[in-house]
Order: C-alpha cells, then sequence, then structure tokens
C-alpha cells in the first residue's frame, strides 16, 4: 500500500496516510463486535499514529458506554421495557459507529456524542534521569 499522504484534516501539522485512515476507520467499524475490537487496534496502534489512537480511544470509549447502559437495560427486560430498550440502544450505535468510520475514512477526528471518556489520552513516559554522581 503506498504512504503517499492525503490532504485532508491534517492531526498535529502532517498529513494522514491512507493506512492512518483505513486503522482509523477500522477502529470504528470493530466497534461492531464490541469493545475488544476498539481495544485491539488501539493496543497494536497507540504508538504509531495519533490519529488512529485518538479513533481507538474514542471507540473505545463508546463501546465501554454502550456495554454499560446495556446492563440496566437487560435487567429491564423483565419490565418488559427492557427489549425496547436495547433495541433503540443497538440502532443508535450503529449509527454512530457509521459516522464515526465515515469521518475516520475523510481523514477527520470523530467524538462520539454520548459517550464516557474514561480512557483518556496517555502522555508519554518521562526520559530517564541520568544518575548523579
Amino acid at each position: 500500500m503506498s504512504q503517499t499522504p492525503i490532504a485532508g484534516n491534517p492531526i498535529a501539522g502532517h498529513s494522514l496516510t491512507p493506512d492512518e485512515r483505513t486503522w482509523g476507520l477500522a477502529a470504528h467499524v470493530s466497534g461492531l463486535i464490541g469493545f475488544l475490537g476498539p481495544l485491539i487496534v488501539w493496543l497494536i496502534k497507540k504508538d504509531e499514529s495519533a490519529f488512529v489512537e485518538g479513533e481507538a480511544r474514542e471507540s473505545l470509549n463508546f463501546q465501554i458506554t454502550v456495554t454499560l447502559a446495556a446492563i440496566p437495560c437487560a435487567i429491564l427486560i423483565l419490565l418488559c421495557i427492557g427489549v425496547f430498550l436495547l433495541m433503540a440502544l443497538w440502532v443508535a450505535s450503529v449509527v454512530f459507529i457509521i459516522m464515526g468510520a465515515i469521518k475516520a475514512n475523510e481523514g477527520i477526528p470523530y467524538r462520539y456524542p454520548v459517550s464516557l471518556r474514561l480512557i483518556s489520552k496517555m502522555s508519554p513516559a518521562p526520559p530517564p534521569q541520568a544518575p548523579s554522581a
């Protein structure tokens, strides 16, 4: 695959490569299988690209939020309303995932409108200090 930069919404002053955009897209689409997909993308690519790291982190946060929201919906199945709430949650989740995938493929960072920001941007470790004599 060619690594030529593509003009678009640059992150920190650099253009995105097609590979970065594809991994950003994969971070969102992998959310269709739950939070493991975005987690795997985040763990693999977090040190290689700020764009992919941000998209995978955002998708992971959204999938954790959806999982947490599904718990009370599942409990409310006993009152018959939970089934409808789970269906509404699933439809909203799929719509937001598709919107995120489209934006990532365009090279534009996407933030889910309803998401707990549990996984935050990790700052790089400080450089080791030289031993004092």
